[in-house]
């Protein structure tokens, strides 16, 4: 739809997670999804072949947290003998990346993105509600040793929390393979910090940089998303900045979302969904679920319309839908 060719898949396995972080969590509290309620394995194994049959290339797993699910790594295995699926990727907020990392690589993860705003072992506690930033280290510098590469760390850009921390995240790229990516924060849902307030641009994080010197442009690879990369002079890895709001890519958004109880979803910021549990559990044909799959797409809104000026939207709860 619009001219975008949708090769992008990304699943939702679970809506639980072991951290309680401000952005993610609803300000009631997260109502967990009963396990009935989750898409099955097979369910999920079937929607990725019908979709990959429809030009999907690539996956990536998100939750909530997909690692707290019980046998994510026989899933993952299963994922990888599908035919045509070039591509399995896994964002992870690191803290059991430690004692999966080896077992996630053979099992035919590709690249891993790991989610952490602060590099400060106090405030991690105060953002996420849980005391486990050495563990979080501990899995990045697993992840690094056993060849994961770039391994992207995801910084969602915090005005007043965190962006007097971000010379200390770019300056990490300097002597280490890294890509930290700054995201722009979407106040998506009734989180306990869905406050336009503590929105920051993408063009203000890197006026924050300019004391560490110009940012060098880097050409994107097809695969590498919707992040412009830079390179500070003699760094060995490269900085990433994903801007949803002040420079969207919905005009090259090649994606669609799994979440995680079975909604098909074409827009992050769209509202819109198709219930793919509803047909796979009351016996649908493939053809109908492909149908179901080709409406989604067809569906694809041009843009999505959430601003900063007070006339956007919160939308979904973002542990259900994956980051």
């Amino acid at each position: 739809m619009f001219a975008r060719q949708i090769s992008y898949l990304r699943i939702s396995l679970t809506d639980h997670c072991n951290l309680r972080c401000q952005y993610c969590t609803p300000q009631e509290g997260r109502i967990k999804l009963a396990n009935e309620e989750l898409l099955r394995y097979e369910e999920i194994l079937r929607v990725v072949r019908l979709a990959v049959s429809l030009g999907i290339e690539k996956v990536r797993l998100t939750g909530g947290e997909p690692l707290v699910r019980r046998e994510v790594l026989s899933f993952i295995q299963e994922l990888a003998q599908i035919p045509g699926l070039n591509d399995i990727r896994l964002t992870t907020n690191g803290v059991l990346l430690a004692d999966h990392a080896e077992a996630l690589k053979k099992a035919g993860i590709s690249k891993l993105n790991i989610s952490l705003d602060t590099l400060i072992p106090e405030r991690f506690r105060q953002i996420t509600g849980v005391d486990a930033f050495a563990r979080v280290w501990a899995g990045i510098s697993k992840a690094r040793e056993l060849g994961f590469s770039p391994l992207k760390l995801n910084v969602v850009a915090l005005k007043g929390i965190n962006d007097d921390e971000f010379i200390d995240f770019a300056r990490l790229t300097l002597a280490e393979p890294l890509q930290i990516r700054f995201i722009e924060f979407m106040p998506i849902g009734a989180s306990a910090l869905c406050d336009k307030g503590r929105y920051i641009s993408s063009q203000g994080i890197m006026d924050l940089l300019k004391p560490l010197g110009p940012l060098e442009p880097v050409s994107a690879k097809r695969m590498d998303g919707p992040a412009r990369i830079y390179r500070l002079a003699g760094a060995v890895g490269s900085l990433g900045f994903i801007s949803p709001i002040s420079h969207h890519f919905c005009d090259r958004c090649n994606r669609l979302r799994l979440t995680s109880e079975g909604r098909l979803r074409s827009c992050l910021l769209s509202d819109q969904e198709i219930d793919l549990r509803e047909s796979l559990r009351s016996g649908a044909s493939d053809e109908e679920i492909r149908a179901l799959i080709i409406a989604a797409i067809l569906n694809k809104p041009k843009g999505h319309t959430i601003a900063m000026d007070g006339t956007g939207d919160c939308h979904g709860q973002m542990s259900r839908i994956g980051g």
